[in-house]
């Protein structure tokens, strides 16, 4: 569940189908499902932070996270798909990083907690079509945020022009504003740095360019 400027359409899915089963079909071919690019929200965003600890939720093949940690972020990325973390730690040792400075976990995001505090937590294209707490999720994040650290959220506001039916029932697509309504987070304690919608440029699966919409919220711990 990661970012790429190459756009994948998800084929429809049964709510009940088992998370681990889903995620590991959906990285079971021989090609990477990502192009491997930082997601351009979060390198915008991030650019200018002091890199300290990062966390990076849905890492998939771990192109945020291997970004962060080449920028000095001591990065955990946490996904449910052992295919996608074995490809994030192969490229983890071809760019020769320092194991010390990147470790994956495999993890339901939907159970799991985040150990300690971070100076980053970051979540790009957390959606799925499955049957998913991603508001609770996101709010136990927030709480891993350490004292004057940020959380960063990047999510689809559209379907790309090239994804045909889909459901609407499984496919969600959220505001800025519903974003911040959604997490319910004291005032006193996060303030919203960024609210709003940006645009990308991206790639079909046909070769076809578009600009995509993408939700953007940067809140600080204060």
């Amino acid at each position: 569940m990661t970012t790429s400027d190459h756009e994948h359409h998800h084929e429809p899915t049964d709510a009940t189908t088992d998370p681990a089963e889903y995620w590991e079909e959906r990285y079971s071919g021989a090609e990477p499902v990502w192009s491997g690019r930082v997601n351009t929200q979060l390198a915008a965003l991030t650019a200018d932070l002091p890199p300290g600890r990062a966390l990076d939720l849905g890492c998939g093949e771990g192109a945020d996270a291997l970004w962060l940690a080449e920028r000095g972020w001591q990065t955990t990325g946490v996904d449910i798909a052992d295919t996608a973390l074995h490809r994030a730690a192969r490229a983890a040792a071809e760019r020769g990083l320092d194991p010390e400075l990147v470790r994956w976990v495999r993890a339901d995001l939907a159970t799991w907690t985040p150990d300690g505090r971070y100076d980053l937590v970051t979540a790009s294209f957390l959606q799925s079509p499955l049957d998913f707490p991603r508001t609770e999720v996101l709010r136990r994040a927030a709480g891993a945020v350490a004292p004057g650290g940020h959380l960063l959220l990047v999510s689809h506001a559209a379907p790309p022009p090239w994804a045909k039916g889909l459901d609407p029932s499984t496919h969600h697509f959220v505001t800025p504003e519903q974003e911040v309504a959604g997490l319910d987070l004291d005032e006193q304690d996060f303030a919203v740095v960024v609210a709003e919608e940006r645009t990308r440029p991206a790639t079909g699966p046909d070769g076809e360019q578009a600009e995509l919409t993408d939700t953007v919220v940067l809140l600080r711990r204060r």
